[in-house]
């Protein structure tokens, strides 16, 4: 894949998207990226169906999705593509890449190497939960669904910046 440095080069092409008919019925992936060129991805655990974390993909991570049978997406937080579990290892084998009906949302199913996802050390980014009917004075309080980590981020990335950011 390295020298790529236009969509056009890639294997993989996209069909144009000239009518609802064609998107909504068609057989030709067709994917509506948004104005900043990106398109919202929710994984889920193949075996349990457990949401594992939601994402972006740009074109490129798309691509490199269906050729490589391994999760990229687009880091909005690092500002590059991300191949999933390239530094930890826990990376994401596709077991089926599914499209919405317009093509605007993909559904990754993945088995995880090492069973977690979630770059906090938990195995899904959905960790915590919120009690419904929790709206009272001051802010909402979360519950914890997973409350043992699957590894310890630290030793896992070390002193590498953290992608959340505030």
């Amino acid at each position: 894949m390295k020298g790529r440095e236009h969509i056009d080069e890639w294997p993989v092409q996209f069909a144009p998207r000239l009518s609802v008919e064609a998107v909504e019925e068609g057989t030709l992936l067709a994917p509506k990226f948004n104005a900043e060129g990106l398109i919202p991805v929710v994984t889920t655990n193949a075996s349990t169906g457990e949401v594992l974390m939601m994402g972006t993909m740009n074109a490129e991570a798309l691509v490199r999705t269906i050729e490589a049978g391994e999760a990229h997406y687009w880091s909005r937080s690092r500002h590059c593509l991300w191949h999933k579990g390239a530094t930890s290892g826990l990376i994401q084998r596709v077991v089926e890449i599914r499209v919405d009906d317009d093509q605007d949302a993909i559904w990754l199913r993945v088995d995880v190497d090492g069973g977690a996802s979630c770059h906090v050390g938990y195995r899904s980014c959905f960790y915590r939960s919120v009690p419904i009917g929790s709206l009272n004075s001051g802010p909402v309080k979360l519950r914890f669904e997973e409350t043992t980590k699957v590894f310890d981020p630290e030793v896992i990335y070390g002193d590498a910046p953290n992608p959340t950011q505030l």
